[in-house]
């Protein structure tokens, strides 16, 4: 069975609010050329395999390798008119100048799993940043530390640790291609969540290219803009180089297991105890509930499948769960001992994963891409068995719908919601929506995401409100989408408080101090401070 890739990517950057005429492509790649060569000090004909117009025989191969949804790899997608494939610091650097020098919008992609492809489209001129070949990464045992290059995949992130130490880990995504510099801004989480926490509560220190080119650590940046990057999404606010991390400690064995059960197996029983356990069980374990409309014996029913790691045997957590989730009917036979590392390649969706080599890890999968939609909740109170069999009759009418219920609680209910810009650690779980379809077209697209809206809808009485809390990893453009002009504030301000609560404001502020002129600007970017703020 399918676990759903749930972490995306995004580092986006730039929406000007006024282009004048635009220039020819030509005089745009020879201006910005020009530029580049001149802070790079590095001749012309060595950056062509950095500098990549149009015609560029690489330009095409290079946007689409990491373009991880098919909606946005169409013919009719609007395309950069440069990608900027980075090979080192200075190339960074020199982007930023030289974008900004121009005029034109940047954004920055490294592993390209924005769920709306916020990081490489846009309807206004603009060039891609590509983060992909900086992802460097040094593990030092010693320190039970690491740095981590923006453009690394969490795959290469937990391999790279697994080569120097096995009895360490890093809390962070189940997807393996997915790019650390966006996960981990956007605030990152994954099966060690109610263990250990998010990703950013395990950042020490970070590398930043602000507005003026400069490359800042955590010295150079200060406290309020490192506090901003680690939750705030880096893309507001600069191009993220590396985090530096701390390492978790993680057991010899882990267990892992999967149970299923449909409407004619008490699922509706399982799913309501659920909501009672996962929350407030033993912090080390971590059981996701995936619900999916299926088909079985010709009757439409929908799946509930509990998906779990515990960071320890399997006789302990039997017996856990056999005295406070008896409705799981967890057996023997579903759980598997393994290591830390094989647990990573089994949430990755190997079965095998005691038999494989983590050097699985390090496949990026280039030029894969399905189409799909994303949408996120979170919950503070139990769902009734009533609203329960509401939303699992509505699931059955809409079909392809599958929700992800993730479990928060343990260490997550004991940090400060303001101590970085995620504000969801209190609440008792988050859902994603999910819809996917293989049907390429506008027509099955505009009806899969009006069904992704419809079921939004109905799960509007069972989820936090005013606001409607949501991710940022979860990119969702239907929330709001930034628009130039007197009332740009306001309009983030809607979607900025459904993302980060009350820290909406102290991100603006950061913003308006760093990147006062708002350059690194997307769809849906903390925006400056206006002239007048509203008071609050």
């Amino acid at each position: 069975m399918k676990i759903f890739c749930l972490i995306l990517f995004l580092i986006s950057s730039s929406i000007s609010t006024s282009i004048a005429v635009e220039p020819p492509p030509e005089t745009i790649y020879q201006n910005f050329l020009q530029c580049f060569t001149n802070q790079t000090k590095a001749p012309p004909n060595s950056l062509s395999d950095v500098v990549l117009p149009k015609t560029a025989a690489a330009f095409t191969p290079v946007l689409r390798a990491y373009i991880r949804n098919a909606r946005f790899n169409t013919t009719a997608t609007p395309k950069p008119a440069i990608v900027i494939a980075a090979r080192s610091e200075s190339h960074v650097q020199a982007a930023v100048i030289c974008t900004k020098s121009l005029n034109i919008q940047l954004k920055t992609r490294s592993g390209g799993h924005d769920y709306e492809g916020v990081s490489y489209v846009s309807h206004v001129p603009f060039f891609v940043l590509d983060m992909s070949n900086l992802r460097n990464i040094t593990v030092d045992p010693a320190t039970e530390s690491a740095w981590v290059g923006a453009g690394a995949t969490l795959g290469e992130v937990y391999y790279r640790i697994w080569e120097k130490t096995k009895s360490h880990g890093f809390p962070a995504g189940v997807c393996p291609t997915v790019g650390a510099g966006g996960h981990i801004s956007g605030g990152g989480y994954g099966n060690m969540i109610r263990k250990y926490g998010l990703s950013v509560d395990y950042v020490t220190d970070a590398k930043i290219v602000d507005v003026n080119g400069r490359v800042l650590d955590r010295k150079g940046m200060g406290e309020d803009l490192f506090w901003a990057i680690n939750g705030g999404g880096g893309a507001s606010f600069g191009v993220i180089l590396a985090f530096k991390i701390k390492l978790v400690p993680v057991p010899p064995t882990v267990t892992v297991f999967r149970v299923e059960k449909n409407l004619d197996e008490n699922a509706i029983d399982m799913v309501h105890k659920w909501q009672f356990v996962a929350p407030k069980t033993d912090p080390g374990l971590f059981m996701r509930l995936l619900l999916q409309p299926v088909t079985r014996n010709k009757k439409q029913t929908v799946r509930a499948s509990v998906v779990a790691l515990f960071l320890g045997n399997q006789n302990t957590v039997m017996s856990m769960l056999t005295k406070d989730f008896p409705e799981l009917g967890l057996k023997k036979e579903n759980c598997t001992e393994m290591t830390w590392i094989q647990s990573v390649m089994w949430w990755a969706n190997n079965d095998n994963a005691t038999q494989i080599k983590p050097e699985i890890l390090l496949d990026r999968n280039p030029d894969s891409a399905s189409f799909g939609k994303r949408k996120s909740d979170f919950v503070e109170k139990e769902i009734t068995k009533e609203g329960l069999d509401f939303l699992f009759k509505k699931m059955i009418e809409v079909g392809k719908i599958g929700l992800v219920f993730n479990p928060y609680g343990g260490i997550m209910s004991e940090v400060a919601t303001t101590k970085t810009p995620f504000p969801h650690r209190k609440k008792l779980y988050k859902i994603q929506h999910s819809m996917n379809w293989k049907d390429p077209g506008t027509e099955a697209e505009t009806s899969f995401l009006q069904k992704a809206k419809s079921f939004y809808s109905y799960m509007a009485p069972f989820v936090t409100k005013n606001p409607r809390h949501t991710y940022i990893n979860y990119r969702d453009l239907d929330i709001g989408v930034n628009t130039p002009g007197p009332n740009s504030y306001r309009v983030a301000e809607v979607f900025g408080r459904m993302y980060f609560g009350e820290n909406f404001d102290r991100l603006v502020k950061v913003k308006t101090a760093v990147d006062p002129q708002n350059f690194f600007r997307d769809e849906q970017s903390i925006p400056t401070l206006p002239s007048n703020p509203p008071r609050r």
